[in-house]
């Protein structure tokens, strides 16, 4: 009895653990489910891997609202421009160059004391992470945070990027 019962319990232990990822694929591809990789087969949605993070974000809320534009830059990377707007006096914003590793964006903010921010990606938004290094601190006035902000995709061309404004009029992506 003590056997099968060592044997059952082996069995179940085995059952549970997780199937080893191909070796051949991407550190990406580990986090694309079975069902995900089948819906992006078929059709049924894109591959946010191999869409393009160029275009204008935009997010209107309570108390204000966020933009990132998102344009080409030179040797495969991006030129961006963000605004945050808390309210009216706490905002948030810069710029910089940014470029693509998987489903991160990562942001690379001029002018500041070496802020980088490493943003979620996922084809519709770019999602800055809960908690953003104190380098990027001086990119904000008065309580205003780039943590947890995010910005879901309203175009995806360079035209309508480059048209995209500040709260003060000027364009977020202009001359950088």
């Amino acid at each position: 009895m003590r056997r099968t019962s060592a044997a059952l319990l082996l069995l179940s232990a085995a059952a549970c653990q997780r199937a080893p990822i191909a070796p051949d694929a991407g550190p990406s591809e580990g986090a694309v489910s079975g069902l995900e990789r089948a819906a992006i087969a078929s059709g049924a949605i894109t591959d946010a891997r191999r869409m393009s993070p160029v275009g204008l974000y935009q997010r209107r809320h309570e108390a204000g609202r966020d933009a990132l534009c998102v344009i080409p830059g030179q040797a495969g990377r991006f030129r961006f421009g963000l605004e945050a707007v808390f309210g009216e006096e706490p905002s948030c914003r810069g710029h910089g160059m940014a470029r693509r590793a998987g489903d991160k964006l990562i942001l690379s903010f001029r002018g500041s004391d070496r802020c980088i921010i490493v943003a979620q990606y996922d084809g519709d938004q770019v999602a800055l992470p809960g908690v953003v290094d104190m380098a990027c601190a001086d990119l904000c006035q008065g309580r205003g945070s780039l943590e947890g902000v995010s910005f879901p995709r309203v175009s995806s061309d360079a035209a309508s990027a480059l048209r995209g404004r500040n709260r003060s009029g000027d364009l977020l992506c202009g001359d950088q």
